[in-house]
């Protein structure tokens, strides 16, 4: 399966955005919204579903951690 996101980052913000058909049908629309913090060391976030593509549901907590 693959599916495109839109992506950006500003201001320490990280966002994917998938709301439109890609190779797969789209059902739902889907975003992540993470935030870099710890000076670079952490992205802390969540992804989140919606089924008209204005209100979000939080799916699941996401900790990126450098480690190197």
């Amino acid at each position: 399966m693959v599916r495109i996101y839109k992506m950006s980052f500003r201001d320490d913000v990280w966002t994917l955005l998938r709301d439109a058909p890609d190779f797969t049908p789209l059902n739902f629309s889907q975003r992540f919204v993470g935030q870099l913090a710890a000076g670079g060391q952490t992205i802390g976030g969540a992804w989140e579903t919606s089924t008209d593509g204005a209100g979000w549901e939080h799916d699941f907590g996401l900790l990126y951690t450098k480690i190197a």
